[in-house]
This record gives C-alpha cells, sequence and structure tokens, in this order.
C-alpha cells in the first residue's frame, strides 16, 4: 500500500467532509461502508478501491483530482457546496441511522412517544 497516496486521500477525504459538516458516519453510510473502515481511510490507514473512491467523490463533491492529490481545486471551482442530502444537525442524522434499524413496531412506538413529547 502506498501509504502518502492513502494519507493524502484520507486527508483530502476528512477536509471535504468537514466543509460539508458531516461526520464519519454520515459519509460511511452514504458510501456503504462500516463507520469503522472510513475512520481508517480517513487517516490514511487503508486505499479506498475504485469504486469507493467515485461514491467519495460523488458524496463529499469532490473531484478524482483532488482526493488524489492531483489538483486543489477553490471553492468557486466546485460545481455545488451543499451536501446531497438536506444540511442536519449530526444528531438528527444519528437518530435516523438509527431508527432505520428498528422494525415497524418499535418505530410506530417511537412515533408515539414523539407526538407525546411534542405536546409537553
Amino acid at each position: 500500500m502506498d501509504k502518502e497516496l492513502a494519507s493524502t486521500i484520507g486527508a483530502a477525504a476528512r477536509a471535504a467532509r468537514t466543509r460539508l459538516e458531516l461526520t464519519q458516519a454520515d459519509v460511511a453510510e452514504r458510501i456503504d461502508v462500516a463507520t469503522e473502515v472510513y475512520g481508517r481511510l480517513e487517516r490514511g490507514g487503508m486505499l479506498p478501491s475504485v469504486q469507493t473512491l467515485l461514491k467519495l467523490c460523488h458524496e463529499l463533491n469532490v473531484s478524482s483530482d483532488e482526493l488524489l492529490g492531483l489538483a486543489q481545486l477553490s471553492p468557486v471551482n466546485r460545481v455545488s457546496e451543499t451536501p446531497s442530502a438536506p444540511a442536519e444537525r449530526p444528531e438528527i442524522r444519528r437518530l435516523l441511522r438509527n431508527m432505520r434499524q428498528l422494525d415497524a413496531a418499535h418505530i410506530k412506538l417511537l412515533g408515539l412517544v414523539a407526538k407525546a413529547l411534542l405536546r409537553r
């Protein structure tokens, strides 16, 4: 593994993620990898597959050249600075990730709890 390339990709991914105000878990979910794997990628501990690199480019709104350290684009040259999903607070995104793992009965119960909390 090329440690320098892995570090370059990781640093560029981290910079893009923080610019978009996403957590590592947000990006990991969007590119369909475990949060631990994405964390290792950002720390330069691994190289992504080509498929994962393409997903990263799409979700972080950066070019492959930028992730690979071949080009440094200014924000003016970017197509868009907005994340692919509406910006939400990290705690809301965490809650949604957890809710997606619940079965229908638990989701219904959670809805009732939320409704009761709103009435307070």
